[in-house]
């Protein structure tokens, strides 16, 4: 979770260099990247995510098993050193970058996606046979990902444009 709320520190102090674009503005384009993200994940468009698309390197497990536990968990938290398999991520940072929310709106959003990345490893494991896991969640991604989505973007539309 450590690596999640630093990525979420880093574009809340980004978010104010978006600052000068006037609100409403900023809010439709999250609005827009939201809708964007469901199409995506519905495979209704192509659009490449910006990631670095490997796995964390199993070096980082090898020697001091807790000091090599803890960097994976930094890394995989940070969002930008392995895989994001969903858009709802990239919907997250575009809401930060662009909403300038506070300093504890932004530490919240990094913890929630922290847990989230740390929920489905512990969900693997807490199920005891991981393949039979990886199958089903393979057979319900794409209706998770669109779900998660588009819950997302209903959420934010109705947060950003209530809040005005």
């Amino acid at each position: 979770m450590l690596g999640a709320v630093l990525s979420a520190l880093v574009l809340w102090v980004v978010s104010g260099l978006a600052t000068p674009v006037p609100e409403p503005v900023r809010y439709w384009i999250v609005v827009a990247v939201a809708v964007l993200g469901v199409l995506r994940d519905a495979g209704v468009v192509r659009v490449p995510l910006p990631q670095n698309a490997r796995q964390v390197p199993q070096t980082v497990l090898t020697g001091d098993v807790a000091t090599g536990s803890l960097r994976f968990g930094f890394e995989m938290g940070t969002g930008v050193r392995t895989y994001v398999s969903s858009t709802v991520p990239y919907v997250l940072v575009a809401a930060l970058v662009l909403t300038a929310p506070g300093i504890v709106t932004a530490i919240a959003a990094g913890a929630g996606f922290g847990i989230g990345r740390a929920l489905t490893p512990t969900v693997r494991y807490a199920a005891h046979d991981g393949e039979t896991w990886d199958d089903v969640l393979h057979t319900h991604l794409s209706t998770i990902k669109l779900g998660g989505g588009s819950a997302v973007a209903v959420a934010l539309a109705v947060l950003l444009f209530w809040h005005r």
